[in-house]
């Protein structure tokens, strides 16, 4: 088993994690993360805008007449998501290269603004707004990479404008990011409106099989092992997977906010927010059933001191502590049930969702909710994400119990061992 253990993560874990640190994946993913707030804030307008009550209920009615008022801030915020995660991913990537972070971040939003174009009706222009929410997501990773290399290109190149150093720094800086965005912009014009290609429509046919693919159950279940697989050698699995699934998780929640506000059925199961509340319950791997058989069967001191000890902060979705406390890490006892609780989990949630029995997630709320709370507000107050969460529970406690009784057995025997070593000690 050490072996083994030694070989993956010589050839796959260790190699994956350094991928998960290039550069501009991690743009991507921190540029995603920095435009959470906003989701998270234009998702709590959903939820009002359709509130979990019956229909024929007074807020419902109020709801349903001031629709149009309530939906501005969700179309200020998440409707329009692209904007802010194409500012995040240049802020993020020109800080990496130590360029000047605003400049790259300003100019990534202009070069994506270039990719959408303005639109006439009746002599009047308008800015077109379906691309700037996830459907355009990728199309901002392009242009934002994009518009940063020509930033970093021209900065070590030297072909910039340069002014004495008694210049203020912020008008220092505005002139030296001139030709960079002339050279930007001047090309996004060329593609967009000289040539007049539909970059956006490009792009949706160039990862159409992965946007799908994605939303399959083997598209679920793949990410859900690669998370649990490089947490068990003390890997973040959420950082180096999501570094690459996270854009189209990201699309997937955008399409479903879009359908619902505009009410359409919702197209996507499996936005971020689906893996959040019905599989990484209790944190990754489901670890909360393993913290609930702590209690219910463990006997070694050690267990029963980090069940109290991790109880809390399982039941927000942190899981670190009974991750490198019991621990998980390189353990092959407790990996076992660790990577394969939630894959039972994921194909339970993706059935359940798929046959409707159980309302697919649209809204984002914070991570750090119980999970019962959260899948009940994700879904849009769909009562039914509550007994999915209870019921991935009870599965991921009958998963782990076996394992675990194992695993403490073994606690126990050492800790006797120990008792006895320490009392022959003192009878000598």
């Amino acid at each position: 088993m050490e072996k083994l253990i030694a070989f993956l993560e010589k050839n796959f874990s260790t190699p994956m994690a350094k991928l998960s640190e290039q550069k501009h994946l991690r743009a991507i993913r921190d540029g995603v993360v920095s435009a959470l707030p906003f989701i998270i804030f234009g998702s709590i307008f959903l939820i009002i805008a359709f509130p979990p009550v019956p229909k024929d209920s007074m807020i419902a009615h109020w709801a349903a007449s001031h629709i149009s008022e309530i939906l501005i801030p969700y179309r200020l915020t998440m409707f329009i998501m692209t904007l802010y995660i194409t500012f995040g991913i240049g802020y993020n990537l020109s800080q990496s290269y130590k360029l000047d972070p605003l400049s790259g971040g300003l100019l990534s939003v202009a070069a994506f603004l270039f990719s959408i174009g303005v639109q006439t009706f009746n002599t009047a222009f308008f800015l077109p707004m379906a691309n700037l929410g996830g459907h355009g997501l990728f199309v901002g990773m392009i242009v934002s990479i994009f518009a940063v290399e020509v930033l970093r290109l021209c900065k070590h190149s030297n072909f910039t404008i340069k002014l004495p150093d008694s210049v203020p720094p912020s008008v220092f800086r505005s002139f030296e990011s001139l030709i960079p965005v002339a050279i930007v912009l001047i090309i996004m014009t060329i593609v967009t409106v000289v040539f007049g290609v539909n970059l956006h429509s490009l792009v949706d046919r160039a990862v159409a099989p992965l946007v799908k693919a994605g939303d399959t159950l083997p598209g679920v279940l793949i990410p859900v092992f690669l998370i649990t697989f490089f947490w068990s050698f003390g890997i973040h699995g959420v950082s180096v997977v999501g570094a690459v699934a996270r854009p189209v998780w990201e699309v997937y929640l955008g399409n479903n906010s879009s359908a619902v506000a505009s009410g359409q059925a919702i197209p996507h199961i499996a936005p971020e927010t689906f893996f959040q509340w019905f599989v990484w319950i209790g944190g990754s791997g489901a670890t909360l059933g393993l913290v609930i058989a702590m209690f219910l069967v463990g006997r070694s001191s050690y267990s029963k001191t980090m069940a109290r000890t991790t109880v809390v902060p399982s039941l927000f979705n942190i899981n670190e502590p009974v991750i490198f406390g019991m621990p998980i890490v390189l353990n092959p006892v407790l990996i076992i049930p660790f990577i394969v609780t939630p894959l039972i989990g994921a194909s339970l949630a993706y059935g359940a969702t798929a046959l409707g029995f159980v309302t697919a997630t649209y809204v984002q709320v914070p991570w750090t909710l119980p999970a019962p709370i959260g899948a009940y507000l994700a879904t849009g107050g769909d009562w039914r994400a509550i007994i999915l969460v209870l019921i991935n529970i009870a599965i991921s406690i009958v998963v782990y119990l076996p394992f675990f009784r194992i695993y403490d057995k073994k606690l126990l025997l050492q800790e006797q061992t120990t008792d006895v070593s320490d009392h022959n000690t003192l009878a000598l």
